[in-house]
C-alpha cells in the first residue's frame, strides 16, 4: 500500500492571532504604567537643587512622598494627614519590608514639616529613604535623589 498526499507538501503556518493579543496586552500594560508614574510628578513642587545628585535607577515599587510648600502630603494624588500617612508607611512595611521611599519635598517646604515624615517612616521601620533633587537652578528639571539606605 502507497499513501500519497493529494495537496502535496504543505509549507508550516504561524498563527499570529495569539501574538497579536499578547503584544496588544503589553502594550496597555506599559501605556496603563507610564500613565500612573506621571501623576506623582504632577503634584506642583519646586524641588530643591544639589549638584550630588544624580538620576537614579527606578526601582518597582517605589513609593513616592510629594510634600508641598504648604506642608500637605501628597501619595498617588490623595493628600495625607500625619494619621493617614503613617498607618499607610506601616501597612507597606508590614508587606514589604525594606520598601524604598522618594522624598519629594518642595524647596520652600518648613524643616519641620520634612522631618515630620521622616520620623513617621522611622516610625513605621522604613530606612530606605531618598530625597529628590533637581540638578538645574531654576528647579524645573528632571528629578535626582541624594541619600538612600539610613539606619
Amino acid at each position: 500500500m502507497r499513501f500519497q498526499s493529494r495537496g502535496g507538501a504543505r509549507l508550516p503556518e504561524v498563527q499570529f492571532t495569539s501574538m497579536i493579543d499578547i503584544v496588544f496586552l503589553l502594550l496597555c500594560f506599559f501605556i496603563t504604567t507610564s500613565v500612573f508614574s506621571q501623576w506623582e510628578y504632577e503634584v506642583d513642587v519646586v524641588l530643591p537643587t544639589a549638584q550630588s545628585g544624580k538620576m537614579p535607577d527606578r526601582l518597582p515599587g517605589e513609593v513616592i512622598i510629594n510634600l508641598t510648600r504648604d506642608g500637605r502630603t501628597i501619595i498617588n494624588q490623595q493628600v495625607l494627614d500625619a494619621v493617614q500617612l503613617k498607618d499607610r508607611l506601616t501597612r507597606l512595611a508590614r508587606f514589604f519590608p525594606g520598601q524604598p521611599i522618594v522624598l519629594r519635598a518642595d524647596r520652600l517646604t518648613a524643616y519641620e514639616n520634612v522631618v515630620g515624615v521622616i520620623d513617621l517612616c522611622r516610625q513605621a521601620d522604613i530606612w530606605n529613604i531618598s530625597f529628590a533633587t533637581s540638578g538645574d537652578e531654576d528647579g524645573g528639571g528632571q528629578a535626582a535623589t541624594t541619600g538612600g539606605a539610613a539606619r
